[in-house]
């Protein structure tokens, strides 16, 4: 049964949505999508993600996460996802809070932790992304930080507080060494982030593994092995789906030279880039934006939260 904090959380989130997720608080998203919307193809972002009402479905190459009412998903990597609403009508739409995290304010946070106050790691963690009930201390602070949506005279002074405790109960969750890691310089999910990091900010651009696996202060083997616990991807299929993505919005925003978008992102062939294009998006590029094109200026949804 729903309780006087779900509902608040629910209100809260339906009556301050905006078309391109955006609000008033720094690092904080809201979405509120029908069965009408179309599956998103974007970057996850580094962020936490809760659900009020309905669901999401994301595919991270062949994993697929979905997380409901009552449930959060964190993504300590920004990753390719693809997402789509589930258990959502026009009546009672999908609502979602995300909140961008930052790897500095949970350093600090590490460093001001008492000692034994943070739980135990068992063994090392290599995990992207995770899905785990909300507790109630986690959604109380959510919500406290949502009420300032209301209240703009307390935003400079309580956000920070608020954003703080929700950092807080998540690095002391079940399973908090996912968000600890990202605050910790030599993690192997901080590592492998900083290498993706890298191919997202040079994608069109080849790249050997053993430069990556340099960056990451890793073995060639074990970077490979890391990024593709974290990642659900190997290097190169990473480059691969954020050269798609790049070239989507571009065919979509500025051209319909399909052959010039392809080079423009890093493919040699034309005809490689439409199969595969098409093997993304399910349309081939220039059917893609002719669609986008006759529905109207619109705004590209984020696949999170």
């Amino acid at each position: 049964m729903e309780n006087a904090l779900d509902l608040e959380f629910v209100d809260l989130l339906r009556r301050h949505a905006r078309p391109d997720l955006s609000t008033p608080l720094d690092g904080v998203r809201i979405c509120s999508l029908d069965d009408t919307a179309a599956p998103t193809a974007s970057m996850s972002g580094t962020v936490l993600a809760l659900i009020a009402q309905g669901g999401k479905r994301l595919a991270v190459a062949d994993r697929v996460y979905e997380y409901r009412s009552g449930q959060y998903l964190v993504a300590p990597v920004d990753l390719p996802v693809t997402g789509h609403v589930i258990d959502s009508t026009r009546e009672k739409p999908t609502l979602g809070f995300g909140l961008t995290l930052e790897p500095a304010a949970i350093a600090e946070l590490l460093l001001t932790a008492g000692p034994g106050t943070l739980p135990r790691t068992n063994g090392p963690v290599h995990r992207g992304m995770i899905v785990a009930n909300t507790s109630h201390d986690l959604l109380d602070a959510v919500v406290r930080l949502l009420r300032l949506l209301d209240r703009p005279q307390d935003r400079r002074a309580l956000a920070p507080l608020y954003k703080r405790e929700i950092l807080w109960r998540l690095m002391t969750s079940e399973h908090g060494e996912v968000v600890r890691q990202l605050g910790l310089a030599d993690s192997s999910v901080n590592n492998v982030a900083h290498a993706a990091q890298w191919i997202r900010a040079n994608y069109q651009r080849t790249f050997r593994v053993e430069d990556l696996a340099q960056m990451a202060r890793m073995s060639v083997s074990a970077f490979h092995r890391n990024f593709q616990a974290v990642t659900s991807m190997s290097p190169i299929q990473f480059q691969k789906h954020v050269r798609l993505q790049a070239a989507r919005l571009m065919l979509l925003n500025e051209s319909h030279d399909v052959t010039g978008v392809a080079h423009r992102v890093g493919y040699g062939s034309a005809s490689q880039f439409s199969r595969e294009y098409r093997r993304q998006f399910g349309s081939p590029p220039s059917q893609d934006a002719a669609r986008f094109q006759q529905a109207g200026p619109q705004p590209l949804q984020a696949a999170l939260p």
